[in-house]
């Protein structure tokens, strides 16, 4: 199972996206509301969650945790008490997290990030310290990040590539007509 947590404000594209992709992967993808349980991005589109912050917490069958950037839903994210268990959890039992844009700065100021590198969108840098790397796609098991929504795909197709292999992620690219 993978979980894309969604609060007010998410960036959409960092968020449908990667459902999209993953869902063509064959991966069971679920939306967690967090602070609604129709949280409303930053372009106006409102997505009525799966499952509720409260109900949600990264077991055994959790395959990765999806957390979309956006200035205000990176904040919101952040306010998140489960948020922050989940994604700790997840570091702890080596379970992908995958952070794009702003969201990223969730892991730096968790302390999960000391000794890795990570990507985030560049006005975020000083937030990431010594993690922070300028390469677009940066993948710091079991972290994977991305710098921005144009990155979404890539970022996507990648995360399948984690989860399912390179020729799964090369399939759906060349399903998409997407050039790498």
């Amino acid at each position: 199972m993978v979980y894309v947590l969604l609060a007010d404000g998410f960036e959409e594209i960092e968020a449908v996206t990667p459902i999209d992709i993953l869902r063509r992967a064959g991966l069971e993808v679920k939306t967690v509301g967090v602070g609604s349980s129709a949280p409303t991005g930053g372009q106006g589109m409102t997505v009525m969650a799966d499952i509720s912050e409260e109900t949600f917490l990264p077991d055994n069958n959790t395959e990765a945790i999806v957390l979309p950037g956006g200035k205000l839903g990176t904040a919101n994210l952040e306010r998140s008490e489960t948020v922050k268990r989940a994604v700790r959890l997840a570091s702890e039992e080596d379970i992908t997290v995958a952070a794009i844009c702003a969201a990223p700065t969730i892991l730096a100021y968790a302390g999960l990030l000391r000794g890795k590198k990570a990507a985030v969108y560049p006005s975020q840098a000083r937030a990431l310290a010594d993690s922070y790397s300028k390469d677009p796609i940066v993948y710091d098991k079991p972290f994977l990040t991305a710098k921005s929504a144009a990155y979404a795909i890539e970022f996507s197709l990648k995360l399948v590539e984690i989860l399912r292999g390179k020729e799964a992620s090369d399939k759906i690219a060349q399903d998409i007509y997407y050039e790498r």
